[in-house]
């Protein structure tokens, strides 16, 4: 990549989320070859990547990221469901919190480090409740059960909100959310493939991630976003 990634400042990373427009979610078995995927993962664009609090050693995983990648992507945490997990993350180099749910407590503790927070939720009163507490974003999840529609509904009354919606988002419905008014989306499996890893096809995994960025440029420029 052209330019360092050494991005600071809350406000400068959920800038920078929507301007590359996805943010891998990344769950795995180990810690030993996440910053392969996360540097294969930023060679393609995508250079916005959440590393799972499901994958053990996840924290050591995160530090040694933050670390290693600091020039070529933003490393983040996901699935964290107590204030205790992030402040230790944070503490790790996570440069934002992802929550799979509204916990007003991991909100508070992100604020209290200044660090990005996105929030799960689902209903309208969940995610009102989230954004009036400080989340920056709010992940609608699990996306698929409901769609792209579910998403321009609760835009309608709610403008001012940011939502990224993921579960279920892939190559084919990608334009769709953007349509919807998505500000960027959560892509885990459909981007993160376990047998490219588990054969460490790394160039195919960066191939990939292009693909994925060049839908989202192409989508946000036909629809004039």
């Amino acid at each position: 990549m052209s330019q360092s990634l050494r991005i600071t400042g809350r406000q400068a990373i959920v800038a920078k989320m929507e301007t590359t427009g996805i943010v891998a979610v990344i769950r795995a078995d180990g810690p030993d070859q996440l910053v392969n995927i996360c540097k294969s993962l930023a060679a393609g664009g995508v250079d916005v990547s959440e590393i799972t609090m499901t994958t053990p050693g996840a924290l050591k995983a995160i530090e040694a990221a933050a670390d290693q990648l600091a020039d070529k992507c933003l490393i983040g945490v996901g699935s964290v469901l107590d204030p205790e997990t992030a402040r230790l993350a944070i503490l790790a180099g996570a440069q934002y919190i992802v929550s799979p749910t509204t916990n007003l407590k991991v909100i508070e503790m992100a604020n209290r480090y200044g660090t990005p927070i996105i929030c799960g939720a689902m209903t309208p009163t969940e995610i009102i409740t989230a954004f009036q507490a400080g989340a920056d974003i709010i992940k609608v999840f699990p996306a698929n059960h409901f769609g792209p529609q579910y998403l321009k509904d609760l835009l309608a009354p709610m403008p001012q909100l940011k939502l990224i919606p993921t579960g279920g988002v892939d190559m084919n419905t990608a334009k769709d959310w953007i349509a919807a008014g998505a500000c960027c989306l959560g892509v885990g499996s459909a981007l993160v493939k376990k047998d490219l890893i588990k054969d460490q096809k790394w160039d195919e995994l960066t191939t990939l991630a292009a693909q994925f960025i060049k839908a989202v440029k192409g989508a946000r420029t036909e629809l004039g976003k």
